[in-house]
């Protein structure tokens, strides 16, 4: 209608909220860079495409008359009287209104359905949106990333992984799993992993005043792993095992110089036709120094030292009737143990009922603060305590089941170790010994301290030993009939 030639066009995909935007930058540049070829007009459909704030409005049309551009649009007449002037910036603050607006309304839609149990954003790894009828869209498992990362938090929190390095490593073994361009997991996305509620099946979103608020998805842990691994990580639990151990050596960093106690490290060592694995000691100050032990030496006298571990039939069959019994007796503790756990559930209810009533009588800020971290701990302790009743309501597994995967590892422990997994050999380290091993060069490993379950087991196959009473693990034993 002008006849306007249109000499560039400038596209924002910026929330309007701001001036500094990279096409209106690049817009103002292209202005000032052809200043002197006259004035150009610039046109916007409406006047919510330039900004939609007022201020930002304001700097937009100051920077804009300075770089040379002249502001048109089909829908609004820009002039520089007073009246002019009072329709713009009314038009300008009623766009920003629309943009408050719409915020407030979303954030409000989101926070509804955050209380509600949904996750409104990106899901984490391990989860993917689905649309649920009904529902919406709901998070649900994403296999096999949920898979993988249940493993690692279970792992995690019980011991099997006794750091955040070995839960990478863990992760890193798994091809499908994301890593970076070196084909690494990053410690710092471990920690989030290891951190997030979310993979519990809770919501903690302190910005929006919500807490333990319990999500329609499921989780991959349960609430009590979740708070192991948060013990863990308190705790600064160390690792037995260096952080650089290779595949190649399992034993390194867990196995200590019978001479010097420091740990053994091991190498490659090159020879004329091919390369030879060693252990050896690195302590400047010991008299074992330098002198190698063969890879197929040592760890061929800790499959020995396994192999001893390995129970007999009538061993194992004690210790099965031993466990057995175990499980029958806390079966009969079960219903007093739901009962206390209503009673303290209603405990902390009333405790949280309290700090509300206080939190509304008082005026002091500091003081509401205090309360509401008090709640929020409150909270958190009362879906633990949720969680627990709703688990011993649920039907016992069954025994056999529950405790096959132990009971063969009790029975030989070197079917584990013989793994070609490099995991599965540094968990039997961790699940049988309880400290590390010392080895003397040309003698052997010194006595070993195992774990609870093996120390039990020994006991059991030593009538004498002070662990066991004369009559045996209640109720007695009887040959032949299991009790």
């Amino acid at each position: 209608m002008k006849g306007y030639q249109v000499v560039e066009s400038f596209k924002d995909d910026i929330s309007g909220k701001e001036a500094n935007r990279p096409e209106m930058t690049r817009m103002l540049k292209w202005l000032r860079a052809n200043k002197h070829h006259g004035e150009h007009v610039v046109i916007i459909d409406d006047i919510s495409r330039l900004a939609r704030g007022l201020q930002a409005h304001l700097d937009l049309r100051a920077s804009l008359q300075k770089a040379g551009g002249r502001l048109e649009s089909p829908s609004i007449e820009f002039g520089e009287d007073s009246d002019s002037i009072l329709v713009e910036n009314l038009l300008a603050s009623v766009a920003q209104h629309q943009r408050d607006k719409n915020g407030e309304q979303t954030r409000n839609r989101m926070r509804a359905r955050v209380q509600n149990g949904f996750w409104v954003w990106q899901p984490p790894i391990g989860y993917k949106h689905k649309n649920i009828k009904g529902q919406g869209k709901t998070l649900v498992r994403d296999e096999p990333f949920a898979s993988i990362i249940q493993e690692g938090l279970e792992g995690f929190a019980s011991g099997r992984f006794t750091s955040q390095i070995e839960v990478a490593r863990f992760l890193e073994s798994h091809p499908e799993y994301p890593k970076d361009k070196r084909g690494k997991v990053n410690v710092q996305r471990v920690k989030e992993l290891l951190t997030r509620i979310l993979y519990a099946g809770y919501f903690t979103l302190p910005n929006w005043g919500l807490s333990m608020v319990k999500g329609k998805h499921e989780g991959l842990i349960d609430l009590e792993t979740f708070n192991a691994i948060q013990d863990r990580l308190n705790k600064k639990v160390l690792p037995p095992v260096r952080a650089d151990s290779h595949e190649d050596f399992p034993l390194r960093g867990f196995v200590a110089c019978g001479c010097c106690g420091n740990p053994l490290t091991s190498a490659w060592s090159k020879g004329r036709h091919k390369k030879y694995p060693y252990y050896l000691c690195h302590n400047k100050g010991c008299a074992m120094k330098g002198k190698s032990i063969r890879k197929e030496t040592l760890e061929g006298e800790f499959e020995g030292l396994l192999k001893e571990l390995k129970l007999s039939p009538d061993l194992f069959e004690l210790a099965y009737a031993a466990f057995k019994a175990c499980w029958d007796k806390a079966e009969t503790h079960a219903k007093e143990r739901l009962t206390r756990l209503k009673y303290e559930l209603s405990q902390v209810e009333r405790r949280i009922d309290q700090l509300l009533d206080r939190i509304t009588d008082s005026d002091s800020m500091a003081v509401i603060t205090a309360y509401e971290k008090k709640i929020a701990a409150l909270e958190f302790t009362k879906a633990e305590i949720t969680e627990k009743i709703a688990k011993m309501g649920k039907s016992k597994p069954d025994f056999n089941k529950v405790f096959r995967t132990a009971f063969a590892f009790l029975a030989n422990p070197c079917n584990l170790w013989y793994s070609d997994a490099y995991e599965d050999k540094r968990a039997v380290l961790k699940l049988v010994f309880a400290d590390k091993l010392t080895y003397v060069r040309n003698e052997g490993f010194r006595t070993a301290k195992t774990t609870l379950p093996f120390n039990m087991l020994e006991a059991f196959a030593n009538p004498n030993s002070e662990m066991v009473p004369p009559a045996g693990i209640e109720p007695a034993l009887r040959k032949g009939t299991g009790f």
